[in-house]
């Protein structure tokens, strides 16, 4: 190269190496850890005594912890809907907790995270819980060949799932659009409406079981333990349920070593705490709380494999971390495994009201915690943020519009995420199944007419009567102080707010920005 071109050649490479590594740093790898029923008081960093969970610490006290975080839903399936698309689940039909054998309830082609991220130059990998359908529903999965659409046709370039939860059929691992271990001559046959003659359920074979059902979980039995639908065959196929957090956790690591040199998206959804609880043997006896506590543990070990991945890739510094959880907890959830009589002093659901199916507190405040070394300052916020904000927030993380079309809900909460900023969303919807939907904005919390449950299983449900319940959370975390007599014109302004957002769909107001800028950004 003569002296000329290279003196001209040099400075345009060097501004090229420059900006390829803002490029970079500004456009950190993602991963997600997605916990099951993990309640806001399970983590020692939220207050547990009776079960440490160093790794969770770890990243709570070298990131952000949220005392304000929420999923969507107080049940699974429309939780991760909403995280997914930027929607909430009670705008669309089937969005309730599905089947074994549920379709796809996301339509391919319609803009969601993984899509998102996609756009962005990402891998994209969901591994774990999916929980949100299979197939076209034009026809009946064939579990034997084939299985799509599903989370490749919604955004994800690779996936590793069970179809829905360790209580449902088919228990059995399906990787990208095949059931894995699958042989010849051994077809799994799958039904949520008849049993199949000649298999063993938790009825007529009650006696034999290795973990007792409190209700439902009573139809066919693998490995042992009840499940919710029946199924036969693909005996080689069934997973192990003490080995799943190990099965996940391995294909996680191998994601994030495949795809080390470039930017990856990590969608890591766990079993653990769900029923049925059966921790890996190493895990048993590692709390006094039994089966739930010990799965605690087991979550942990999980977080840990995760980051100590990261650490050994050198990839910690650009790549933010959130972890989180999809409901509020629950004990008794179908199975006799001692969650309730082993509780001791240990409070799954913190200082709130409720846990899982539930509106009150519980129900959808969650913990969540959010690291990224050199970009998100150690500490506590108070900041209210929601898991619906995902799609629009990584949006703007990437330079990319929302897709307002689609995912109306979802609000660019960035730099709350980063610390940036101390109030984040001005409001917050918190929906269950029964009973529909409540509002939090500000400190005010606004439940309407309706069923509403507490507890933590066996549940208590009753019927809240007009004009609804309001209740200060600044000076009452706990709801135990209705005050909507005191205060009528804050109940119709709540109510209305509600109405307004629950059947007109229209989008939530942005929420407020620090005024920062992010270097090599624009402000979104």
């Amino acid at each position: 190269m003569n002296r000329l071109l290279r003196n001209l050649l040099l400075p345009a490479l060097a501004a090229f190496s420059m900006n390829a590594a803002a490029a970079s740093a500004d456009r950190p790898n993602i991963v997600f850890i997605y916990g099951d029923d993990i309640g806001y008081g399970d983590f020692s960093c939220y207050g547990a005594t009776a079960v440490q969970t160093p790794n969770v610490d770890r990243l709570a006290r070298e990131g952000l912890r949220f005392t304000s975080g929420y999923c969507s839903s107080a049940t699974c399936t429309p939780s991760r809907y909403s995280v997914l698309t930027g929607e909430y689940a009670f705008r669309k039909q089937g969005t309730g907790v599905l089947p074994g054998d549920a379709a796809l309830i996301i339509e391919p082609g319609r803009v969601t995270l993984p899509a998102i991220f996609k756009d962005a130059g990402y891998r994209t990998a969901a591994i774990g819980k999916w929980h949100l359908g299979l197939g076209d529903g034009q026809r009946e999965v064939d579990w034997n060949g084939d299985i799509k659409p599903g989370p490749l046709e919604v955004g994800f370039d690779y996936s590793f799932i069970m179809a829905a939860t360790g209580d449902r059929v088919p228990c059995v691992y399906v990787e990208n659009h095949r059931v894995v271990g699958l042989v010849a001559g051994d077809p799994i046959s799958v039904s949520y409406k008849k049993s199949f003659a000649g298999e063993p359920d938790g009825v007529t074979d009650r006696a034999a079981l290795r973990m007792n059902w409190s209700h439902g979980h009573n139809q066919a039995v693998v490995n042992g333990i009840g499940r919710i639908g029946y199924m036969k065959g693909g005996q080689a196929a069934l997973w192990h349920d003490e080995d799943m957090a190990d099965v996940f956790v391995k294909h996680a690591l191998d994601f994030i070593e495949r795809e080390k040199d470039r930017p990856f998206f990590l969608y890591f959804c766990t079993q653990d705490i769900h029923v049925p609880r059966v921790p890996n043997p190493r895990f048993v006896g590692q709390t006094t709380m039994g089966a739930r506590g010990d799965a605690i543990v087991e979550f942990d070990y999980c977080v840990g494999e995760i980051l100590k991945k990261l650490d050994q890739l050198k990839l910690a510094g650009n790549t933010l971390v959130i972890l989180s959880s999809d409901n509020g907890p629950v004990l008794d959830d179908g199975y006799v495994d001692g969650a309730n009589e082993k509780l001791g002093a240990h409070k799954p659901a913190g200082p709130f009201r409720g846990g899982k199916y539930s509106r009150f507190e519980a129900g959808t405040r969650v913990p969540f915690i959010v690291r990224w070394p050199g970009k998100v300052q150690p500490g506590v916020s108070e900041a209210m943020v929601g898991q619906v904000d995902f799609p629009a927030t990584f949006a703007a993380l990437t330079g990319q519009k929302p897709a307002r079309a689609t995912m109306s809900d979802s609000v660019n909460v960035l730099p709350a995420l980063l610390g940036e900023s101390k109030t984040g969303r001005d409001h917050i919807v918190e929906y269950a199944q029964e009973g529909g939907v409540s509002l939090r904005a500000g400190d005010w919390k606004f439940i309407p007419p309706g069923l509403v449950r507490e507890k933590l299983g066996p549940w208590k449900s009753y019927q809240i009567p007009e004009p609804g319940l309001l209740f200060d959370l600044a000076a009452d975390p706990g709801e135990t102080k209705d005050v909507a007599a005191e205060n009528p014109g804050k109940v119709r302004e709540l109510a209305a707010r509600l109405e307004q957002i629950r059947n007109a769909g229209n989008p939530p107001a942005e929420a407020q920005p620090s005024g920062k800028k992010r270097p090599g950004k624009k402000q979104q």
